[in-house]
């Protein structure tokens, strides 16, 4: 795997913040955790706060990055807290995925994507829940300004409601859309969804 820029960019932040010992929940990934339960994807885990944070409850994580820093330092903390916590760097673009999950999670990943390649994988998650798991995806929108960490031909920054219609057949338990200051009076849009994914009835007997 080549590290682009943005890999590059959040390595050098998942160091740092590991130095300083900064392992708190963002507001995204604290929204999340009341509807996370049983086996748990995090797809683009950063540092693994909230994979730690659903081991705790009692649920088993699989947490992807393609940060170095962010794995090597989830492995070292997995086996330092025996918790249930299975962390691999992984090329998330083009990553292969197994199973279903109760709950598939990815907060701040897929808007460094190309917008194919972003929606494409968007439908990949889709479709490893289980029927009755959730989904929760959050995304920088249009109307972010702050664009240091993207790689310039290389990142997807949604409409406001795309991710929303992405769940159109979902039931929607959750959806917000959030702004936040960034460096030089700059600003970062998110938009939040977490969606519960139907369940086929069996059929009728004849």
């Amino acid at each position: 795997m080549t590290p682009t820029h943005s890999v590059h960019f959040f390595d050098k932040k998942f160091q740092q913040q590991a130095k300083a010992g900064d392992f708190h929940l963002n507001p995204f990934e604290t929204v999340t955790l009341n509807y996370l339960q049983g086996r748990v994807l995090d797809f683009g885990c950063g540092m693994g706060n909230l994979s730690f944070a659903a081991a705790r409850r009692g649920c088993s994580v699989w947490a992807l990055d393609a940060s170095p820093a962010a794995i090597q330092h989830i492995q070292q903390r997995a086996r330092d807290e025996r918790l249930p916590v299975y962390a691999e760097l992984a090329d998330l673009r083009n990553y292969g995925l197994d199973g279903e999950f109760d709950a598939v999670v990815s907060i701040g990943l897929l808007m460094f994507f190309d917008c194919p390649t972003a929606l494409a994988t968007l439908e990949k998650l889709k479709s490893h829940v289980r029927e009755g798991g959730i989904a929760a995806i959050n995304v920088l929108i249009e109307g972010t300004t702050y664009l240091d960490m993207f790689d310039p031909d290389s990142h997807c920054l949604f409409s406001r409601i795309e991710i929303e219609s992405r769940f159109a057949d979902w039931t929607i338990l959750y959806s917000a859309f959030s702004d936040f200051a960034a460096p030089e009076g700059r600003n970062k849009a998110f938009a939040t969804v977490i969606a519960q994914k139907p369940c086929i009835p069996p059929k009728e007997l004849a």
